[in-house]
């Protein structure tokens, strides 16, 4: 039977999907010198999940500047406390690097967000927003997507949460790690589509819900 999906998702549905969250190891980089040791270990793998926080401001004309970095495997996530590491020479090769796919969705935004700390010339990443639309989902948030592809629901409670404060909760540390994990997830069950072509899309339109 093929895999249901939609051109666009009834964000009312959503509510009512199992939440889903990343399982593995969550590691906080907090100095320059951890840096190296994680990116070696990153760069180790065959693909990795990127996405980045920053805290959000609630005064007109007012930006703060990227707080986190979080890079993930399938059952590791580092968290770079920019704060507290900056860009050391070991994130700037992570982020040049051309040899390991990193997927992250409006991933443009956020290379500009993380040039204002440093200039790098961006290296080998792969945006979501770009391979969804491809097979043709519109949606464009992460919490769409994998609810249209998976059945799943992604908390975003801790999005707009104080990402400069001096330690992390928890839950802030889930919600991190999750969102770059879950890029990967969706990639390779793209991926998984397209090759097969194990699924059948339906053509919502703007007015009408999926009712799933």
């Amino acid at each position: 039977m093929k895999k249901i999906i939609y051109s666009k998702y009834d964000k009312k549905a959503i509510a009512s999907l199992p939440v889903v969250a990343f399982g593995g190891r969550i590691i906080t980089v907090l100095s320059p010198g951890e840096t190296d040791r994680a990116v070696d270990f990153l760069l180790s793998h065959d693909i990795l999940g990127v996405d980045t926080e920053t805290r959000p401001s609630f005064t007109k004309g007012h930006q703060y500047t990227v707080s986190l970095l979080q890079v993930a495997t399938h059952d590791t996530c580092f968290l770079f406390r920019l704060k507290h590491t900056g860009i050391t020479p070991a994130i700037l090769r992570l982020l040049e690097d051309t040899t390991v796919p990193k997927i992250g969705l409006s991933w443009h935004d956020d290379i500009h967000s993380l040039s204002r700390r440093a200039t790098f010339k961006p290296g080998y990443f792969i945006e979501l927003q770009k391979a969804v639309g491809e097979i043709g989902i519109q949606d464009l948030s992460l919490q769409k997507l994998y609810a249209n592809l998976f059945g799943q629901k992604i908390n975003k409670r801790e999005q707009l949460s104080n990402w400069e404060r001096s330690i992390l909760t928890e839950k802030q540390k889930l919600y991190a790690a999750t969102d770059a994990w879950a890029c990967i997830m969706l990639y390779e069950e793209l991926l998984r589509l397209e090759r097969t072509g194990d699924y059948e899309l339906i053509e919502v339109c703007d007015e009408e819900a999926t009712g799933v």
